[in-house]
Order: structure tokens, then sequence, then C-alpha cells
């Protein structure tokens, strides 16, 4: 059993999580063996035997990655079963959970070998419509105008395609999103209701129980999002092995991958996905907010596939 007086018991990514740490952005589970272990352990002796040169980055040594975000905590993945954590002080919880959900539990999902993409995922008609692109291209605020439509959110910042049959499938990641201040303004919402992320003031955590979906479904489409200084939104399929080269772009921490030597994987993993699932690139403009136009050419496309 995972519960115990100081261990928690979650699922995320299709995995139930044992944790030392309080995750109360994850959903609970009960009664199941854990897949993946958080614990608290001190690793200060590990960490001080690494090479200097290499502590501003990653460290990886086959399926075993380590890394130190500065006077914060050092954390270590393995095998993708266990991540330690060893904190620099007391009371950061808050500011570790931020790693523990992204960068540690995209390691994890690596070293499982699972395709996790950086982006946002979107229920419709029963299918996940991707969303990848750039920092700052407008992926969660183009998730959040649809989830004001009446669409449910599968996952947010990082994506999980399992194959299942031979089709890729989006597994839900937790039922949360990340907003620019801009965007919760857009949306006519109050800041004031939600939490600033520590690194960004100007970024919310925005908590989306009701609007989740919590069962994995298969992969309907990707749209690779961008921003240009133009008058209008374009919307183009990508064909042939440039599909192949969108998705090499947005894996998620590519370079830890290729460190790992799983880049021969990665490619047969991404031609088998793309084989039955089409990618389109939307451009929108800078200059204006167009969340919601942009999900009406998306769904255009997205009907006429039918």
């Amino acid at each position: 059993m995972l519960s115990t007086d100081k261990t928690y018991a979650y699922t995320s990514f299709g995995l139930t999580v044992a944790s030392d740490i309080p995750l109360p952005e994850l959903e609970k589970a009960t009664g199941q063996e854990a897949d993946v272990t958080i614990r608290r352990q001190d690793l200060s002796n590990e960490w001080g035997e690494t090479d200097p040169l290499d502590r501003k980055g990653f460290i990886v040594d086959k399926n075993r990655v380590m890394f130190e975000v500065p006077e914060l905590a050092v954390f270590l993945i393995e095998e993708g079963k266990t991540i330690t954590v060893s904190f620099y002080e007391a009371g950061n919880e808050n500011k570790v959970r931020l790693y523990l959900l992204g960068s540690c539990m995209g390691i994890v999902l690596m070293q499982r070998k699972i395709l996790t993409l950086h982006g946002s995922a979107i229920a419709i008609d029963g299918k996940a419509y991707v969303f990848i692109g750039e920092s700052g291209a407008g992926k969660s605020t183009l998730a959040s105008s649809f989830m004001n439509k009446g669409y449910t959110l599968l996952s947010d910042d990082l994506i999980a395609l399992s194959l299942k049959e031979g089709a890729p499938w989006v597994t839900p990641s937790y039922p949360q999103q990340k907003l620019w201040l801009e965007s919760i303004h857009a949306f006519e919402m109050k800041e004031t209701d939600y939490e600033p992320l520590f690194d960004r003031i100007t970024k919310f955590s925005i908590p989306v129980q009701a609007d989740f979906q919590n069962t994995p479904l298969p992969l309907g489409g990707i749209f690779e999002l961008a921003c240009e200084d133009i008058g209008a939104i374009q919307l183009q399929p990508i064909k042939k092995l440039d599909r192949l080269q969108v998705l090499h772009k947005h894996t998620y921490r590519r370079s830890i991958m290729e460190r790992m030597g799983m880049m021969a994987w990665h490619f047969t993993y991404c031609a088998e996905c793309l084989q039955s699932v089409s990618i389109h690139r939307i451009i929108r403009p800078t200059s204006a907010f167009t969340a919601h136009d942009l999900v009406d050419a998306i769904t255009h496309v997205i009907q006429g596939r039918k």
C-alpha cells in the first residue's frame, strides 16, 4: 500500500506516484503499487563528487540524470522509477514542486521510453489534439480558449505519447495550466484568484479540475503554433519528412535524450506515431489576441478531416 503517515499517493501520466512531498496539483490514488517514488534524501556527497564544470547543466549517466537548481535543491532521476530531492533549506516545497512536475517527470517519461512533447493537449470529439511550439507561442492560451468553448484539457506543458497497437495515444498529466498575465486579462479572469509561479511572477498556476480529461485518448492531430508580424492567421499542412523534423524540434529535453543514446529509438517512435496523424502549422499575428479565431480555424480543419 502507498499510504503511510509520510507518504502521499497520486496519479499522473498514467503512473502511480508515491511521494514524501505533498503534490496537491496531482489527482490522488489509492491501493496501487507505485510506478514512481519521490523521496527526500541528502545528495550533498554525491553532488560534491561531480565535475564542477558539469554542474551548470544536466549530468547524464546512462539511465540516470542529475541536476541542481542553485539555492533550492539537487534532483536525481533514475531508471524512470525514482526521483530523489536534496533540499538546501526547508520550506521550499512550492518551488521544488515546479521542477518535480516539470523537468523531473519529463525525464521519468523519457527514461520509460514514452515520447514527450512540449505543448498542450485538448480533447475534441473523443480524440486528443496537440498544440506544440516555442515558448511564448501561445500554446496554453490556445488550450484555454478551447476550454472556454466546452472542451477539456489532457495536458499542459508536457504531452506524453504512447503507442497502443501501433497507434499513438495521449495520456493525461494533471489538472493544471500555466497562463501569462496577458492571457488571464484577455479571458477576463482575476489574477488575485491564482498563485504566481515563483520564477515568473507574471505567469500563474490555474487549477482546471472541472475541465480535465483524466482518461487517455487516441491522437487525432498535431498543430505547430508560431507567431509572426503578419496581418492574418495562416494555416497550412506539414508534409512528408518535415513532419519528423517538427516532432524532433519539439521533443521535451531532446539534448538529454541524445546523451542517453536514445535518438535511434526516438526516430523510429516518431515515425510510427506519424503514420496516421496529420500535422499543421498555424501562424498567428503578434499584434493581436487571436486565440478565439485560432479555435475556429483549427476546428474547421478537424471537421474537414472527418
